[in-house]
């Protein structure tokens, strides 16, 4: 069975240790509260409590940086903050461009 998208190596949410941890990853977007507003690695805005919703177009996900699929760890190095849609679009690459 496959691993569901947003979750740890086991398949499991991640914690909110984690989830606030790398929501720190994100880059700060100039004239807004960085608590609230972020950009991921692509530009896209993300919204600190859109975490985890798909309906949003501000959701994001935590992302593997190397996917699970390819070895990759739950390590906070290994982790960034993806628009759900771009995770989806990287999907298991390792190597991505947005």
């Amino acid at each position: 069975m496959a691993r569901i998208s947003n979750s740890d190596i086991y398949g499991r949410p991640f914690g909110n240790t984690t989830v606030g941890s790398v929501w720190l990853k994100g880059s700060i977007i100039d004239g807004y509260d960085s608590s609230l507003w972020r950009y991921d690695k692509c530009g896209k805005p993300i919204k600190f409590s859109d975490y985890g919703n798909t309906n949003s177009k501000y959701g994001w996900e935590v992302d593997h940086i190397i996917p699970v699929a390819k070895g990759g760890t739950d390590d906070l190095n290994n982790s960034q903050p993806l628009q759900w849609e771009n995770n989806r679009a990287k999907g298991d690459a390792v190597t991505w461009n947005c």
